[in-house]
């Protein structure tokens, strides 16, 4: 019985690393097309998504009694619009083209589309370098917590210009 010589174990090669053509460090052994994919991989979930969400809402309308897709649960146990009461139905209009039936049901999800989209876009680094204080600004997890309990607590108001803010 022979023993194994030190000839006989694999030797780990160093890794190099080499900058790319946009400055990425490329490592070998496909570390690249794994980093990519990460880069890539949240804006091909929310295109997937996105394409399976506007496949089902434009086929089921959620304006008719008895649809299969669920009632908001907040407004269904209190009565009270949350930001998101009418979204279905906001997104099954743009998906009909109607921005202005869109914009009767959830006005904030029609106005925030577009600063989603640049935040998508910075996640999947794709956002021009312009835009960046843009993003910065979008980012802001106290934004966006202001904007969302301001608007719920002002479309359940009950006076005249806020009833407009109600899904209907």
């Amino acid at each position: 019985m022979a023993l194994a010589g030190c000839n006989d174990v694999p030797r780990r090669v160093p890794v190099r690393r080499v900058a790319d053509a946009r400055g990425f460090a490329r490592l070998r052994g496909g570390a690249l097309w794994r980093r990519e994919w990460r880069r890539y991989g949240t804006l091909a979930a929310v295109t997937v998504l996105g394409a399976a969400a506007f496949g089902v809402l434009r086929r089921i309308d959620p304006n008719v009694v008895g649809n299969p897709l669920p009632p908001c649960p907040l407004q269904a146990l209190t009565g009270l619009y949350c930001p998101g009461c009418g979204s279905t139905r906001c997104l099954h209009a743009l998906t009909q083209l109607d921005l202005a039936g869109a914009m009767a049901m959830n006005p904030l999800l029609v106005l925030s589309l577009l600063p989603l989209a640049v935040l998508v876009l910075h996640g999947a680094g794709l956002l021009p370098q312009r835009l960046l204080p843009l993003r910065n600004a979008l980012a802001a997890p106290k934004l966006w917590l202001v904007l969302l309990l301001g608007f719920a607590f002002l479309r359940n108001l009950p006076w005249a210009p806020f009833t407009l803010l109600a899904p209907g």
